[in-house]
């Protein structure tokens, strides 16, 4: 590693033993130096970075329905909210999933809806556009189940329009085709207390009386296709749903009495605190919700602490607020380490040190966990996502942070290290590959369940969380070989999933890119010879899709159509140039145009203050689903791209 005083590389040609490549006129060290600086002010006094997370509308437009719901009406915070909503408004008067997307019905119908709650005129110009866009598309009869939920809760359509999911399914033996235990924690926090709600039909305040008819073609009494036929299974499920409705008076009063305990049962030792049940904003909503209908005491500490969790997700700038899905510290702080790690392990000892304080303090051990469900005799070792979450540890997130604490060299963290790397092991799945919180999550049939729409029940196994969990095995196994068995079986996972075009498909970022960079990280832990077909197609088709200014760019399109990606076709972005460059590098390509290009990219990208712009929405919370915006990707993934390409060139 180097500190900012040795040589600068600002020289225009440099000799390398492969070819000679021109090295850009901006200063690589002081264009460090600056992004350095600006990302360690950055750093909380506790020793974590935790940048904002946003999402599409449509969770900024459930906190103003919320607060209609309760009858508690913030009319300052409503307003900001409603500033943030408007500006976010696309051209032709929808509003999409992502920046650029195209406009989604019921992320477009939760914004008008809480637009007119905060007092829009339905006549002013973008309320009369979006209105137009919505019933263009079928209207409100046709939006997602979770948005039709919220309508019938308001009484904006009647409760057939929903799915029958009645709360005796908490009765359901393990063995039955459906259980919670085979839905993925995501799906499993929101529809248990969700099952309450709509056993009991729940019925908002809504004090303003404040309705959507307009959003229907038809009257929502008189609709009759709430429920369009996907698949023959799903058809099948239609015709359970309407077995179940049939039948639901025949369910015996204390069968209903208890399955409703079991319910709340389940859901309140999660709470999770102030971090709120799963960490999640529609889970925290839901189980506050169910809490409410059960009538438990305002005064009760878990109902006061779980609306705090809420009002924790509220991201408010002077002139305008939003609600973000959920926080986001510890990723963000792994992956600003090992930035501040590739510019400068001695220089940055203080601020590193601090943040792995704060990392060890934040491993889990023996708490419980529905990971243990499917393992339950492996011990504890994992981190959450968000500052606390202890019944779901993250996969991805762990692998990370005990990688990047395994690139210290300092026995200091062997034992953390080791914990998290059992545990990695541990959590495998059959097929060798990782789940995001879950082993084995692939009961596909489910996704054809009415509650289902949306196609994102499960937690299966992908290519970017087993490629850093190949990552850390690899880099502990150098002197731990009783790693070894599991990363081959990752490995072979891998290889199986390389695209035709040599790049893998990225399931928690933007996509391609992202897929492809993680894999090239993971394997240059190995020894993988850097001939190997892997890595040769991989940097081949990183370099097909570089673009003429230099950079990279991939936008959520690529996940419409499976296998399909052409980056040219989007703008170049600091943090996807940076993934690119740094899968580059990690395959040996440091001195290639390519990456000089690349790097020159972000060199020109750099603002004034040493960070770059926040381009675009740069994952997916569900494939063409729900997408997220990280506000810290642009701060620490560039800087970790030119660290790493100003020691390569050292190097030679």
């Amino acid at each position: 590693m180097f500190t900012e005083n040795e040589s600068q590389i600002n020289t225009h040609n440099i000799q390398s033993s492969s070819n000679d490549i021109e090295v850009p006129t901006f200063n690589l060290d002081a264009a460090i130096k600056k992004a350095k600086k600006n990302l360690l002010s950055l750093q909380n006094s506790a020793g974590y970075w935790n940048f904002e997370l946003e999402a599409d509308c449509s969770i900024t437009a459930e906190y103003i329905i919320l607060m209609h719901y309760l009858g508690e009406i913030n009319l300052v915070l409503q307003a900001k909210i409603a500033v943030y909503l408007r500006k976010n408004q696309a051209v032709d008067g929808s509003y999409p999933l992502y920046i650029g997307g195209d406009g989604n019905l019921s992320t477009s119908i939760k914004t008008y809806y809480a637009l007119k709650m905060a007092g829009d005129d339905i006549d002013a110009s973008h309320m009369h556009k979006l209105r137009n866009y919505i019933l263009s598309q079928g209207g409100a009869a046709k939006a997602n189940v979770f948005t039709r939920i919220t309508l019938a809760i308001f009484e904006q359509l009647p409760w057939r329009g929903v799915p029958y999911i009645p709360v005796e399914i908490m009765l359901l033996p393990k063995w039955f085709p459906f259980h919670i235990d085979k839905v993925a924690y995501w799906s499993r926090t929101v529809m248990v207390p969700l099952f309450i709600l709509c056993t009991l039909k729940a019925k908002a305040k809504n004090p303003h009386k404040i309705n959507i008819l307009e959003l229907f073609v038809v009257h929502p009494d008189k609709e009759k296709h709430y429920f369009p036929e996907r698949t023959f299974l799903n058809k099948c499920f239609l015709y359970l749903d309407k077995l179940g409705r049939s039948t639901r008076g025949l369910i015996p009063k204390r069968m209903h009495e208890h399955a409703i305990q079991k319910a709340q049962d389940w859901f309140m030792p999660r709470l999770n605190g102030e971090d709120g049940l799963g960490g999640i904003f529609p889970a925290m909503v839901a189980s506050y919700q169910a809490m409410l209908l059960l009538q438990v005491p305002l005064d009760d500490p878990r109902l006061i602490t779980t609306r705090k969790a809420i009002d924790k997700l509220l991201a408010i700038h002077p002139d305008y607020a939003y609600c973000q899905p959920c926080l986001s510290p510890v990723w963000d702080t792994g992956l600003a380490a090992l930035a501040l790690q590739e510019a400068n392990k001695v220089t940055n000892k203080t601020h590193l040190e601090a943040a792995y304080e704060w990392l060890k303090s934040k491993q889990l051990s023996d708490e419980d966990g529905d990971w243990r469900i499917t393992r339950p005799n492996i011990e504890g070792g994992g981190w959450a996502f968000q500052f606390e979450n202890s019944y779901y540890p993250d996969v991805d997130d762990t692998a990370l942070v005990a990688f990047a604490m395994a690139e210290l060299d300092q026995d200091y963290y062997s034992e953390p290290i080791h914990r998290a790397t059992r545990w990695i092991v541990g959590m495998q799945s059959k097929n060798g590959g990782y789940g995001a919180f879950d082993v084995d999550n692939t009961y596909d049939y489910l996704n054809e369940i009415p509650f289902a729409d949306h196609g994102s029940l499960l937690d299966p196994p992908t290519v970017d969380v087993s490629a850093r969990c190949a990552m850390l095995m690899a880099r502990v196994a150098k002197n731990h070989p009783e790693y070894l068995p599991a990363l081959e079986r990752t490995l072979t996972y891998i290889r199986a999933k390389q695209e035709e075009n040599g790049s893998w498909f990225g399931r928690w970022g933007t996509n391609y890119i992202y897929g492809t960079w993680s894999v090239l990280l993971g394997l240059e832990q190995t020894s993988i010879p850097r001939n190997d077909p892997m890595y040769t197609k991989a940097v081949a088709w990183l370099k097909s899709v570089q673009r003429a200014d230099g950079g990279w760019g991939e936008d959520n399109k690529s996940y419409e159509v499976a296998h399909d990606y052409d980056g040219r076709n989007h703008f170049s972005t600091s943090f996807q140039t940076a993934w690119a460059l740094l899968g580059l590098m990690a395959a040996g390509e440091a001195h290639c145009p390519e990456v000089k290009s690349g790097i020159d990219f972000i060199l020109r990208q750099q603002q004034a203050d040493g960070l770059w712009e926040d381009h675009g929405f740069n994952a997916p919370g569900f494939p063409k689903v729900f997408y997220l915006k990280y506000h810290g990707y642009s701060k620490f993934f560039p800087l970790w791209a030119l660290a790493r390409y100003r020691n390569e060139l050292k190097r030679q």
